[in-house]
């Protein structure tokens, strides 16, 4: 489609700045285009931005780029330079993957990296392609990538409820941290399901299921504003611990409290980071008090499988794990909270069958008693 003067100009302004920053940093830089869905244009405009790069005399190759077959999309490959894709052989299958080590002996300026949520196929370096982009930043390599909304570790719970659509691939919210530019691809509803129906998303025999599901118009509603509010909150993020922040002497600390339940653990621990990085990137942990039934040789496989993955959650998110053992579980976190100077603790709401009842509501009470003259508050959370 057309673009106004203003547009370019913009887009042409963007480019500049990330140029810059290439320029005068020996660490790798970081852009993310990030949008509400497939479809936006996240591919499209990094494959614009590396022909503008490329056209000001930046050392650029692509990494890994999908087109999904998309028309438009394909003609910008054209006339860039293109690694070629490593082939791994898994389970009896020829697949492609990004091609790490030969971008890391390359030494490109700078890299298109595609999705990057994407995970690897076993036995690849890393578990998942975030990662590989990590040890190019790290190789003093800079970096231009896109991911959906969806994604995002800590906003998976919120996506899920949305469209009722399971989030398998997931990027922690500390990746968008380290990020020096993040820029927001935004369609309207009308706009996205037009460029469905017209098979520039998907091919044509999948547009009704993709309707039915990720593209109803109440659920774009929501999708695009959760990723306007990341976008605004990231930015707003970086002026608060880069210019605001350092100059306090006093920051909050978040405490979130969980069991061995997978799903409300999860819960409790992707709003405590949400709610961390809103107040600056403040410091958390994620505690597990231990109790007596549930000693190693007692607690269930499922259980402690569920505790592991969500202790990884957590690391991932940024958080510092904390793991005691203890029969009295308030007086355990009090302890801590105090050792820690947590100004909030997070602790799940009770379930309503009876024992569960009597033991977390007791736990909830007795949290309350011995918080009250301290300057700890408390968020029970859904």
């Amino acid at each position: 489609m057309p673009l106004s003067t203003t547009e370019e100009e913009n887009r042409d302004q963007s480019v500049e700045r990330f140029l810059q920053l290439v320029q005068k940093s020996r660490r790798g830089n970081f852009k993310i285009y990030i949008g509400m869905s497939a479809g936006v244009g996240k591919t499209f405009r990094m494959l614009q931005e590396a022909h503008r790069l490329l056209a000001s005399g930046i050392g650029i190759q692509v990494g890994f780029v999908e087109t999904h077959n998309r028309r438009e999309t394909q003609a910008l490959i054209e006339g860039l330079p293109i690694l070629p894709r490593k082939q791994v052989f898994y389970k009896g299958k020829q697949l492609e993957e990004m091609d790490l080590q030969a971008i890391l002996n390359l030494r490109p300026e700078v890299v298109i990296v595609d999705e990057l949520a994407h995970t690897n196929i076993p036995g690849s370096k890393n578990e998942k392609r975030w990662q590989d982009v990590m040890d190019i930043l790290h190789a003093g390599i800079s970096v231009i990538s896109a991911v959906n909304i969806q994604h995002l570790e800590s906003l998976v719970g919120r996506v899920e409820e949305i469209t009722g659509v399971e989030i398998t691939e997931r990027v922690p919210d500390q990746v968008l941290r380290i990020a020096d530019e993040i820029v927001n691809i935004d369609l309207t509803a009308n706009e996205l399901i037009t460029r469905l129906e017209e098979g520039k998303i998907y091919d044509r025999a999948k547009v009704e299921v993709a309707k039915k599901n990720f593209f109803q118009p109440e659920h774009i509603l929501q999708l695009r504003e959760l990723a306007l509010w990341e976008v605004a909150h990231q930015v707003e993020r970086k002026i608060e611990t880069e210019v605001i922040r350092p100059n306090k002497l006093k920051r909050d600390r978040f405490l979130a409290c969980i069991s061995s339940n997978d799903r409300g653990a999860k819960n409790i621990i992707r709003r405590t980071s949400r709610l961390a990085s809103s107040y600056g990137d403040a410091k958390w942990y994620v505690l597990y008090v231990q109790i007596p039934r549930e000693a190693d040789d007692k607690i269930g496989l499922a259980a402690q499988r569920h505790l592991i993955n969500n202790f990884k959650t957590a690391t991932e998110l940024g958080a510092e794990v904390i793991r005691l053992k203890s029969n009295k579980v308030a007086n355990t976190i009090v302890d801590v909270a105090l050792e820690k100077e947590i100004s909030l603790i997070l602790i799940g709401k009770p379930h309503f069958q009876w024992w569960n009842f009597v033991f977390r509501s007791s736990l909830l009470r007795t949290l309350l008693i011995k918080t009250e003259s301290t300057p700890v508050d408390i968020i029970v959370v859904s």
